[in-house]
């Protein structure tokens, strides 16, 4: 280590910097937009299927292949954080995520989209455990650390729902490809001034970092991932099975690879600790249910209920107040009461909106619908901030990177989650919808690909006979949303009982 990278250490730990809570502010802003990334789409989605025109399991590659590939390479990079330094891995990583929101905006196939979306998968891997270990160096006081936790955890909750309201405003005004052109400007504010701001800050004594830990991390996650994805959609299959045998095998050599490195890539004992491993499930099945419901309400408020691109927007933005509200206080709350009540609390009330969202139907008032997602909001605000805290401040700062990536992965992976399996369901049901007598087939066949291809190919019938595809097709999507809602419902209940026992006496640092 060298002498200037001692001093400033030093300085860290004896003061507490007085730039910090700006530095902050360049920080959240990359993880704000890194999780409004993950959701916008969405909402571009209508346009997106017009205008390339992907199959049903092409759209819902395009929607989650980005979270699964960042949920593949989080402890990779954030292990690679810890050695090379976190600052630099994330300018050289908001620099890459400006660049390729280019090639995204642009996309001129699926394949191409698909392709462009996993790229900007590895960029954002690159950001989000970046931002959770600076923090960690960034703020010593325990009390200042866990605001400083609540501020980026509001931002990371309330971005999947600000995601469409940014969405909505742009796609009123440009074409799809501008929810990614956003990026640019916001990307080059995060780095212009976070070279000048942010502290560098990385393990002393890291080891190697080891490629073939990474190449199996990757593998292991978007295998596992896959194969849940193909069995909610298409049943038991050979490609199911594959991809499950591959990614079990592969994520199994790389926890026994771990614990055979001097210098692992994620030191596996960390899953010993009751608590932590209680966080991260939590972590994991909050954002499972806060991702499906946003991403898919998108889609309900538009094709459905017949509401324009920004009013769909505007109408998921309870999640975001109740998320960004409930985050600021929310490890204030865990020290009043305790952490597993916060934890266990926010769990159940994500679990009961979900359960509410199974009377749904196509003339459901938004009454119901903005109190459910401001419970939702409330709901993961309290348990993802909470349980980041937890995770973060259960290691040594110089492993802060390796925790915040199982943290951050936890969360990608709860994202890929919720848009594969409720979607799978989602779709599954769709598809089996019946068509009214007097469609062509090739109609009839674009129409069971997804709600949207639905509603732009009646464009080329009768309108008695549009009218009733139409119908039909959001009848199925709403029956599959239904379904989707009470499975969600039933794992984040199951959940909140989960993590009243295992976070039983773990406690916020004072």
């Amino acid at each position: 280590m060298t002498t200037d990278s001692i001093r400033t250490e030093s300085h860290i730990e004896g003061v507490r910097r007085p730039g910090r809570w700006l530095a902050l502010s360049v920080l959240v802003l990359a993880v704000l937009l890194v999780a409004v990334d993950a959701t916008v789409l969405g909402l571009a989605t209508p346009f997106l299927t017009e205008d390339l025109k992907p199959s049903g399991t092409q759209l819902l590659w395009i929607g989650d292949v980005y979270s699964f590939v960042i949920a593949g390479l989080l402890v990779s990079m954030g292990s690679l954080g810890d050695r090379i330094g976190r600052k630099k891995l994330l300018l050289i990583g908001a620099t890459a995520f400006g660049a390729v929101s280019v090639l995204n905006a642009y996309a001129t196939s699926p394949e191409m989209m698909i392709v462009a979306r996993a790229l900007l998968g590895v960029a954002g891997a690159t950001l989000m455990p970046s931002t959770l270990a600076l923090i960690r160096n960034l703020f010593h006081d325990a009390r200042e650390r866990s605001l400083a936790i609540g501020i980026w955890g509001a931002m990371a909750s309330a971005g999947a729902a600000v995601g469409p309201v940014v969405g909505g405003f742009l796609l009123e005004h440009f074409w799809w490809g501008s929810v990614f052109l956003i990026n640019l400007p916001v990307m080059a504010v995060l780095v212009l001034v976070g070279a000048k701001l942010i502290p560098e800050s990385k393990n002393p004594n890291p080891g190697p970092w080891d490629l073939p830990s990474v190449v199996l991390s990757l593998v292991g996650v978007i295998g596992v991932v896959y194969a849940v994805k193909e069995l909610a959609s298409h049943g038991p299959t050979l490609d199911a099975g594959a991809g499950a045998v591959i990614g079990v095998a592969a994520l199994t050599w790389f926890v026994r690879r771990q614990l055979t490195l001097p210098a692992p890539l994620l030191d596996m004992h960390l899953f010993r600790h009751r608590g932590f491993s209680g966080a991260v499930l939590a972590d994991l099945l909050t954002i499972l249910g806060l991702s499906g419901l946003v991403f898919f309400l998108s889609q309900f408020f538009q094709l459905v209920q017949g509401r324009q691109p920004l009013e769909a927007g505007l109408a998921e933005l309870p999640a975001a107040i109740g998320a960004v509200t409930a985050g600021l206080v929310a490890g204030v709350v865990a020290r009043r009461f305790s952490v597993r009540s916060v934890v266990a609390g926010g769990l159940a009330a994500v679990g009961l909106s979900l359960a509410v969202l199974t009377t749904l139907d196509q003339h459901t008032g938004y009454p119901l619908l903005g109190a459910a997602l401001l419970v939702v909001g409330v709901g993961a605000g309290f348990s993802f901030t909470v349980t980041a805290d937890v995770i973060l401040s259960s290691v040594p700062k110089e492993q802060a990177g390796a925790a915040s990536a199982v943290s951050e992965t936890a969360y990608e992976l709860g994202a890929a989650l919720g848009i594969a399996i409720l979607g799978s369901i989602v779709t599954g049901v769709y598809q089996s919808f019946t068509t009214p007598a007097g469609v062509p087939s090739d109609i009839a066949s674009a129409a069971h690909e997804s709600l949207g291809g639905a509603v732009e190919a009646s464009g080329g019938l009768a309108p008695e006979t549009a009218t009733a595809l139409v119908a039909s097709a959001q009848e199925a999507f709403v029956d599959g949303l239904r379904i989707a809602s009470g499975v969600g419902a039933a794992v984040l209940l199951a959940t909140a009982v989960a993590a009243w026992f295992l976070l039983r006496g773990q406690k916020l640092e004072k």
